[in-house]
C-alpha cells in the first residue's frame, strides 16, 4: 500500500511560530549590536532614537513617533535618558503649545562615536552570516514590511 502524495503546500508549510522564531532573531542580533554600539555608551534603542533625532532635529514629538513608529507614551520615556545624559533637549516649539526635539552638541559628539560602533556591528554581522544572506534578509523583511503594512488582512481578535 502506497501512501498518498503529499502536496507541495502540505510539503512546504512552515513549522512552529513565526512570531517566535522573529522575536529569537531580533534579540539574537539586538544582543550583538547593543554588545558593541555599547561601548559608545548607548544601547541600540538610545542610538536609533538619537540618530533620528539628529537627522530630523527640529523635530515634535509627534513627528519623531510617527517616522520610528512608536507610540508618544514610548517615546517620551525613551526619550528621557537621552535628556537627563544631555544628549538631547525638548524646547518651545512655533507656538505657545507645541515642542521640538533637538539634539545638543553632546548629543551630536555622541551620535558620531556610537555611530562609528554601529558600522562595526554592521560589518561584523555581514562577516558572520556573510553578505549574500545579509541581502537576502534584507529583501526579505522589505517585502514581508510592505506586505503587512496592508492593514486590511490583520487579525481582528
Amino acid at each position: 500500500m502506497t501512501s498518498p502524495p503529499r502536496s507541495s503546500a502540505s510539503a512546504a508549510a512552515p513549522v512552529g511560530c513565526t512570531n517566535l522564531k522573529l522575536r529569537q532573531l531580533t534579540r539574537r542580533v539586538g544582543q550583538h549590536y547593543d554588545h558593541i554600539v555599547g561601548a559608545a555608551g548607548l544601547k541600540t534603542t538610545q542610538y536609533s532614537l538619537l540618530s533620528y533625532v539628529v537627522k530630523l532635529a527640529p523635530v515634535r514629538p509627534s513627528d519623531l513617533a510617527k517616522v520610528m513608529e512608536m507610540d508618544a507614551s514610548t517615546l517620551t520615556r525613551n526619550l528621557q535618558s537621552l535628556i537627563a545624559a544631555g544628549w538631547v533637549a525638548i524646547g518651545p516649539g512655533v507656538d505657545g503649545r507645541s515642542r521640538v526635539v533637538t539634539a545638543t552638541d553632546a548629543g551630536r559628539a555622541k551620535r558620531a562615536e556610537a555611530q562609528a560602533e554601529w558600522k562595526r556591528a554592521q560589518l561584523a554581522l555581514n562577516e558572520r552570516l556573510g553578505i549574500d544572506k545579509v541581502l537576502q534578509l534584507h529583501a526579505l523583511l522589505d517585502e514581508c514590511l510592505g506586505l503587512m503594512s496592508d492593514t486590511s488582512g490583520a487579525c481582528d481578535d
